[in-house]
């Protein structure tokens, strides 16, 4: 009974193992007739770690004739770093044919880093043209201001390829852009007019170009060619008229100020006035007071005092003639 189970255990194992045989069997002869063996145990293996073995010997296959010997256990591990084996491959076959310096283990590190290890060798022997600003962000210019206040309008076209080398930690596309658009400005900016830009818009390439602009990016930049420039606004002039406003609106209201102090002095003034006169009238009401107490112990006489209103009246006369009203107090009636 036992020897009955035995046999059934062994007979089931053989018969797994010709299936798993049969299956591969067309992969691994492939292989073998290729060039580039892989052994069938290895085959079956990758299938249990859940590699896909069919990725990996073709790639093998392709290296293989490429005359590039790299094993299936490197190919299976960077597989199973979630790495794209075809594409590195590719790479790695392009590479050789251009005789670009390549090694497995950089386009692994390019290749897991995120980046296109295929597209960037395909940039390194045909080099790629960028647009300078990206339209697709929405900005179809760069615009800067000449020292005269003329804003000018360019569009640039950089031409560049990709430097192996520097693609692991090496900036983008975006970090090019972006330094071609500050150059751009900076040489505008410097420039005393915005003819000068316009008669000779190859300085503003070769200035750019004389920066290094390249410098920690993955890539190496060829050319900057001016595709197109315009005139803009007169910036300047806006300035200037947006400075005058402004101080206009400033004089305006430092004038208003003074005027608004002006006027609250001029009030005082008149309150003061007021009060003087009403000062005045009391000591005018106070006069005829006088003239009777000096009436009354004999300080004025009758004569003395008609004496005082021809006075006054002939004050009150030539006052009127001279076109002035007259200020005298009246002393009051005789008494």
């Amino acid at each position: 009974m036992f020897q009955y189970i035995l046999f059934s255990i062994i007979g089931v194992i053989t018969l797994g193992f010709l299936i798993l045989f049969f299956r591969f069997f067309g992969l691994w002869f492939r292989a073998l007739l290729s060039g580039a063996h892989v052994g069938m145990g290895r085959i079956i293996g990758m299938w249990i770690r859940k590699v896909d073995p069919t990725i990996i010997v073709d790639c093998r296959i392709m290296l293989s004739k490429a005359g590039i010997d790299i094993s299936s256990d490197l190919l299976e591990t960077h597989f199973l770093a979630r790495g794209d084996v075809r594409k590195v491959s590719r790479a790695l076959v392009a590479a050789d044919k251009a005789n670009i310096n390549l090694p497995f283990q950089r386009s692994c590190a390019i290749d897991l880093a995120g980046r296109d290890v295929y597209e960037a060798v395909r940039t390194s022997v045909n080099p790629k043209v960028i647009d300078c600003p990206d339209s697709a962000k929405g900005k179809l210019t760069i615009d800067a201001v000449a020292k005269d206040g003329i804003q000018l309008c360019v569009k640039a076209r950089v031409t560049v390829r990709s430097n192996i080398e520097r693609l692991v930690g090496g900036a983008t596309e975006d970090t090019i852009i972006a330094r071609v658009g500050e150059g751009i400005v900076t040489t505008i900016g410097s420039s005393e007019t915005y003819k000068s830009v316009m008669e000779n818009p190859d300085n503003i390439s070769k200035t750019v170009l004389a920066k290094g602009l390249d410098a920690g990016t993955a890539f190496e930049i060829l050319s900057i060619d001016i595709a197109d420039i315009d005139v803009g606004q007169n910036v300047g002039a806006k300035l200037q008229a947006d400075q005058a406003e402004a101080d206009k609106r400033r004089f305006q209201a430092e004038a208003e100020k003074r005027r608004a102090a002006a006027q609250a002095q001029e009030q005082e003034m008149l309150a003061l006035v007021q009060e003087n006169r009403a000062k005045v009238v009391l000591a005018e009401a106070e006069i005829p007071l006088a003239i009777a107490d000096a009436f009354k112990n004999g300080n004025l006489g009758v004569m003395d005092y008609y004496r005082l209103r021809n006075i006054q009246a002939d004050t009150d006369m030539r006052s009127s003639i001279g076109g002035n009203n007259p200020t005298t107090p009246n002393p009051g009636p005789a008494r």
